[in-house]
């Protein structure tokens, strides 16, 4: 009964999959071997722990932050200006980049502004926001938003763009008008792109945070960094930058399970 044999795929196949356990033993290792590289490096005393401290130093800054700062209240303020400026990118992206990748005129309009801007540095637009917006927590997030939306816009349009026509000119051979195009083939089709660049570009939006808390901040984890970057404090410094990726990589997860629960079949075997 050789037709129900069911080899395992070899371990370096082009494209291949990894069974859950031997993803998270090898995803581990990764993480491990950075650790304790990081932690041999810096415990050998060649290094002035003022330019790198040991593993075991950064942990006690992070947990006098926690006893004696205020990390909570920085963890939740910093939250807050990433998810805000994040999801009012999103909110004006996702039609715009559907409208841009669907439609040759709209594209023509916009996409060759987006393009320039989108080669801006965010931390450039800083005098103007504090001029427009002021230094209150909208400039934190005007800055998030600034450094997230035009890509967020062209990835989005580009997504749309890859939908196959020939599952449009299907579509139009059945007599469907534009918008049923527009909203029953081209947006499924396109959504597990679009998701998978939402995931993306969240995590830009973490990247510019301490860029954000540049604007009169007096809280939040970029603050904190930038306050611990003025007394010399590594240590505190290694903290927040490993409590920023940190936070990264759990929305990251977060988008990667909401992707494989909403669209299960792109994952089966």
């Amino acid at each position: 009964m050789t037709g129900n044999v069911n080899p395992r795929r070899p371990l370096w196949a082009i494209r291949g999959s990894l069974e859950r356990r031997a993803h998270w033993l090898i995803a581990m290792s990764g993480l491990l071997s950075a650790l304790l590289a990081w932690w041999w490096v810096s415990a050998g005393g060649a290094i002035d722990p003022v330019f790198l401290p040991t593993p075991p130093l950064v942990l006690d800054s992070a947990w006098a932050w926690l006893r004696d700062g205020d990390l909570l209240g920085d963890v939740a303020i910093s939250v807050y200006r990433v998810v805000a400026g994040f999801l009012l990118s999103a909110v004006l992206a996702l039609p715009l980049g559907v409208l841009v990748g669907t439609y040759a005129p709209v594209k023509a309009l916009f996409e060759p502004l987006t393009d320039f801007i989108r080669y801006m540095p965010a931390a450039a637009f800083i005098p103007l926001v504090m001029l427009w917006v002021g230094i209150d927590e909208g400039a934190k997030i005007a800055i998030i938003f600034i450094g997230t939306f035009f890509q967020m816009l062209l990835m989005i349009a580009e997504d749309v763009r890859r939908v196959p026509m020939e599952q449009i000119e299907a579509a139009q051979t059945m007599g469907a008008d534009r918008d049923e195009i527009v909203m029953r083939v081209i947006m499924p089709s396109a959504k597990p792109a679009i998701l998978d660049t939402l995931r993306v570009t969240m995590g830009w939006a973490w990247t510019y945070l301490v860029v954000a808390e540049l604007v009169a901040a007096n809280s939040g984890l970029g603050f904190a960094v930038l306050k611990a970057q003025r007394f010399l404090q590594t240590d505190k410094i290694f903290a927040g930058i490993i409590l920023i990726g940190l936070f990264g990589l759990a929305t990251d997860q977060c988008f990667r399970w909401a992707h494989r629960r909403s669209f299960p079949w792109l994952y089966r075997r």
